[in-house]
């Protein structure tokens, strides 16, 4: 490994809201103070125009480049990453981080490169300062694995590491489970979602890798494009194959570069013993939101909101409002309550455990509890819109797309209701087309 001199590159496949931010918004701001940052690329399928004022304010808030790359077609996980080395290779970083947007955690990038590439952690995170607190062995700890992580990444050598977590044993068969070497974090087995337990360590979908990672990713290609040209020997087989088989320029990581990698002194994990969690259903967006507040308190204070009722609205617990929004001083905001730009809150309001995104207004003595409303809605006087907080369930929460209007005294629960709709009857477990 080189000197602090060494470029760094991020990569983050793009999806999307949590805290009032698209998803991509996390990850980031995660890279926000990387010494060296060259670049963040987007990747993904999204039309650029919807990405364009996005990526601009992003990189003149972040002072980086930020560029938005569109996939013609799936390439896969590692596929779309190789389809676009030239361009990701234009600054010769020496390094180049992998991010999924889908995954909630604290990005410990520092720390799964080390500290000779001192990363700075962004506003919104955690970076274990909230259970170092608990445990009151904050100094020991960073003593500890200061020492150890400024050796490690040298110590691999390999072309890249993994962010893993331990998980429960019920759940680690809906990810990619794996087994490390205790000693040097060697990734011996990889895995993905295995039918048999394997290990209680999965994959978080965060990874740093050197430019050889390309050179696997070719060599990959290459065996499918030669097993797909011996395949054509039988016309019959070419057709049975063809039904159940990826063009050969669909590379995944996970099956096709991580499990006949492992074992062979080339990837590596780092484990980080903060939150992470999967962004599977709508649901888990206000999880993954109420943990991103809970950072706040321990890192930017400041962010959070406070009132007691008297001369602003009364605030409980962690809640986040945009300095454009207005709120009543009678409403009752929180906890787990993110409120985006020029929302109106009106005259006792009562919001838990939501996400209210921009322009939205809830009108007087308005409730919202368990929902995402989205952009440009309106939930009229003595109106609910709630669910009941199963956040791995299909309506385990409402959902309001953009510029939906819930007219006055009308009771939405545990619905979707899609863009543009007006609702001037109550509606509960139905999804509004």
């Amino acid at each position: 490994m080189g000197g602090s001199e060494e470029r760094v590159v991020a990569v983050i496949m793009v999806g999307g809201p949590t805290k009032g931010q698209p998803m991509v918004h996390h990850p980031i701001s995660a890279c926000k103070r990387i010494p060296n940052l060259a670049q963040i690329y987007l990747v993904g399928f999204y039309e650029e125009r919807e990405f364009a004022l996005y990526v601009s304010a992003i990189s003149n808030e972040l002072r980086v480049p930020v560029r938005y790359l569109r996939e013609d077609k799936p390439h896969g996980s590692a596929g779309g990453l190789y389809n676009f080395r030239d361009l990701i290779m234009e600054d010769n970083p020496a390094h180049i981080f992998l991010l999924n947007c889908d995954v909630c955690c604290s990005f410990p990038l520092p720390e799964m490169l080390g500290n000779r590439h001192l990363y700075v952690h962004y506003t919104c995170t955690f970076n274990l300062w909230n259970q170092l607190r608990m445990l009151h062995c904050y100094l020991c700890f960073v003593l500890f694995f200061s020492s150890m992580f400024s050796e490690a990444h040298k110590r691999y050598g390999g072309i890249g590491t993994l962010l893993v977590i331990k998980v429960s044993v019920e759940s680690a068969s809906q990810f990619g489970e794996l087994v490390a070497d205790p000693v040097t974090k060697e990734l011996l087995h990889y895995t993905e979602k295995p039918e048999t337990f394997v290990s209680d360590l999965i994959n978080c979908g965060v990874y740093v890798f050197t430019p050889e990672i390309f050179t696997a990713i070719q060599g990959v290609s290459s065996q499918l494009k030669d097993r797909a040209n011996l395949r054509r020997v039988s016309s019959f087989e070419a057709l049975q194959s063809a039904t159940r088989s990826f063009p050969s320029d669909f590379v995944r990581l996970d099956q096709d570069i991580l499990s006949p990698l492992a074992g062979k002194k080339q990837l590596y994990t780092y484990e980080t013993r903060d939150f992470w969690e999967q962004i599977k259903t709508p649901g888990m967006s206000l999880k993954c939101s109420a943990l991103y507040l809970a950072q706040f308190r321990f890192t930017s204070p400041h962010l959070l909101a406070s009132g007691d009722g008297s001369k602003s609205a009364t605030i409980v617990g962690d809640v986040y409002i945009h300095r454009s929004a207005k709120i009543h001083p009678t409403a009752k905001i929180g906890p787990n309550v993110s409120i985006s730009a020029n929302a109106r809150i009106g005259p006792g309001a009562r919001l838990i455990s939501c996400i209210i995104l921009d322009d939205v207004e809830v009108m007087e003595n308005g409730v919202v509890i368990n929902a995402i409303v989205g952009w440009k809605s309106s939930i009229g006087k003595w109106s609910r819109v709630q669910a009941e907080g199963a956040y791995n369930a299909k309506l385990g929460i409402t959902i309001l797309g953009e510029a939906v209007t819930v007219e006055d005294e009308v009771v939405v629960v545990n619905s979707i209701v899609l863009p543009h709709k007006t609702l001037n009857v109550s509606v509960q477990e139905e999804i509004i087309l």
